[in-house]
């Protein structure tokens, strides 16, 4: 397996990001969600390099196979990390994606790091621009719901993970878009995360404030976000993206749960291959 160094934990060991690099071409550096690993853009890795790209994914310390320290769960060190795996592969003019809890990564990164290295970013089901409800953030969701997570977690949270992946691709009584075999594996990335990684985490993508590192972004933009995603849920997050993003474009999967890297990844693969190579996507379309 792959490695990249990204500094030391506060015992001085060194903490290194397990990561895969795949194809030739202008690069792109994909960033997970919470609580999986870079195994989650399988599909992505599967195609985006038989178009002319070279795909870099990594996975987010805590988790995976990358190392697990106590410590450094906070999107500035989360940027810092992502800064380390652009440096040591030199990689220029790249198009950052992320997703959920990685689109964090991507505006704290933009703004920590002046946006060195990158040509354009992707938002894909993205906790921006903030998440959790307070008195200057009114739309936010309830601090109730972050409580009952956390409380989950603390309870079993191998049983809170297998909740959590239903909900994550929209299974429910009358809806199946997933096999028990995509569960089965979520299931399995997700439970190799450390506890306090998935703790920490947790609390880092629900009480982080990214408004104004997105209003600093000026290279080309593009989001997506599923209509019906329960777990980051599209009123609190892509459709106030355009608050503080004005020059992106948005576009919306029709009836897309969160999960849609798998769900919807015919859809994700093309307009990802698009904006990477063209800048361009279908523009505002519904999918």
């Amino acid at each position: 397996m792959s490695y990249i160094k990204a500094g030391q934990d506060a015992n001085g060991q060194e903490i290194k990001l397990h990561y895969t690099d795949q194809g030739k071409g202008a690069p792109v550096v994909l960033i997970h969600g919470w609580p999986q690993s870079h195994e989650a853009w399988t599909y992505q890795l599967g195609e985006l390099p038989k178009h002319g790209l070279r795909v870099v994914a990594y996975t987010r310390r805590g988790f995976g196979n990358s190392s697990k320290p106590f410590e450094g769960y906070d999107y500035d060190t989360l940027a810092d990390d992502l800064k380390a795996v652009l440096d040591t592969l030199d990689l220029q003019n790249v198009t950052l994606v992320g997703f959920s809890m990685g689109g964090g990564e991507v505006a704290r990164y933009m703004s920590r790091h002046g946006g060195a290295r990158v040509a354009k970013v992707v938002f894909v089901s993205a906790v921006t621009p903030y998440l959790l409800k307070t008195d200057n953030n009114p739309d936010g969701v309830d601090k109730s719901v972050f409580d009952d997570i956390q409380k989950n977690i603390a309870k079993d949270r191998f049983d809170f993970l297998q909740t959590f992946g239903k909900q994550f691709y929209g299974e429910g009584p009358l809806s199946n878009p997933v096999s028990k075999g995509v569960l089965d594996w979520s299931f399995g990335m997700a439970s190799l995360g450390s506890h306090q990684a998935t703790v920490a985490c947790g609390h880092a993508f629900a009480e982080t404030d990214f408004r104004r590192d997105l209003e600093g972004i000026s290279v080309p933009a593009l989001v997506i976000h599923g209509e019906d995603d329960k777990t980051v849920p599209i009123k609190n997050s892509g459709d106030r993206m355009n608050q503080h993003l004005k020059h992106a474009t948005y576009i919306t999967y029709d009836g897309a749960p969160h999960g849609l890297f798998i769900t919807e990844k015919d859809k994700l693969n093309r307009d990802l291959i698009d904006f990477a190579t063209s800048g361009t996507v279908r523009s505002g379309e519904n999918s």
